[in-house]
Formats: structure tokens, sequence, C-alpha cells
């Protein structure tokens, strides 16, 4: 089992090879830009020693965070199923920093935060030992001062960055490594048209009116 991972829901772009459970190769930019992701595959690809052609499991970190990031990943696990016979999986980004919080030995509940723009946040809350990630608060959409509310019932706090309002929490950026080591243990693989990201919004479009004729004269 081979395993290309992509994690782009933070300003780290972030690929890794993970083979046989272990991860073989890793490779990340935090610019922003997404035009260098063959470029960072290419990277991780020879630290691993394998070809394209070896990966036979693809999975994207789905968010919520950046979406044009995650729009990226998608489109390229996407594209690499079309081109090869790859099993795609969608893994939420916050589990994956859950099993980051994990790793850090960030134990008892633990609170994540995600900056949902419109003066919103993306909560979740687990509850985490040595062994076990129990999810206690399933994400939601959450104001400033509900995510405050959330943050007060104590336990740690983890965000993919800095925010001025939650000076206490420890920032986590969800990584590729992370990312291809819980895929190891999913079965649940999709179709690249079933790839979406995680957005909580209900998605709306206004009709734009019909073009103005302007009579010649």
């Amino acid at each position: 089992m081979k395993i290309l991972a992509i994690e782009f829901s933070s300003e780290q772009r972030s690929v890794a090879i993970v083979a046989d459970r272990q991860v073989r190769g890793r490779a990340e930019e935090t610019s922003g830009r997404t035009a260098r992701a063959f470029s960072l595959i290419e990277r991780a690809l020879r630290e691993a020693n394998l070809g394209r052609e070896e990966i036979d499991r693809l999975a994207v970190g789905l968010g919520p965070g950046s979406y044009a990031g995650i729009r990226a990943g998608i489109s390229l696990a996407q594209g690499w199923q079309v081109a090869r016979p790859v099993r795609l999986l969608g893994i939420s980004s916050v589990e994956c920093l859950a099993a980051q919080a994990q790793a850090a030995k960030m134990f008892g509940r633990v609170s994540i935060l995600i900056d949902a723009q419109r003066d919103e946040l993306y909560c979740a809350a687990y509850e985490i030992d040595a062994h076990s990630r129990r999810v206690v608060e399933p994400l939601h959409l959450a104001t400033f001062d509900e995510a405050q509310a959330h943050c007060d019932k104590g336990g740690l706090l983890v965000l993919p960055e800095r925010l001025a309002r939650f000076p206490q929490g420890r920032v986590l950026l969800p990584d590729a490594a992370t990312l291809g080591e819980l895929a190891a243990d999913r079965m649940d693989f999709v179709g690249g048209d079933k790839l979406e990201p995680i957005y909580l919004r209900e998605t709306s479009f206004v009709k734009a009116p019909p073009p103005r004729v302007i009579p010649v004269r």
C-alpha cells in the first residue's frame, strides 16, 4: 500500500508518501501558493524512491480551511484518478489536527477552532488520550462569542493559525504525513466526483439579471 497524501487546507501546503504505514517522503511550503503542487509531489516521491505509477491510494484533506487550497487538492486528486487507477479518500482536516494533538500528547478535552470568515469559526471538540480520540462536540459553525463559551468549558485549544481572540491556543498546521497515516486505516473510498470541501454553510447563488439591450438609433 503506497499512499500519496495532499493537505492544502492551511497556509502550509504539504504532501507526503506513506508506504507500508511508514512516512517515506514529505515536502511542504508555506508561501500559500498551489501552483507548485506537482513540484512538492515530485520531491516527496524522490525522497521515498517511488514513481508516480506506484501510488495506489490518494488521500486529500477536505478542510475546513482555505477553500482555494482545498479545491486545488481535490482537483489534483480527481485528475490523478482519471490518469491512473488509484483509490481516493477524503479526510477532514479537523480529524487530522486531532491526531496531531494526540501525537503531541495533548490529552484531555481538546477544542479545535478554524477561522470560517464572516465573523464565524468552525468548532469541534475531542476527548483525547494516549489510545483514542473521541468526538464530544461535532464540527459546527459558531460566532466568536459562542466559540469563547465553547472554550470556557476547559481543556486545551488547537488552531491552524494565530487568532487574537484566543491567545492561549496552540498552533498546529494540518500535515499530510498525519493525513497519510490516517488513510492507511481507512476503507471508505470514493470516486473523484464525490470529493467536496467541508463547507457547513448552505451554498446559494443569485441569478444575474438579463443583459440590458440598448437600441441602435
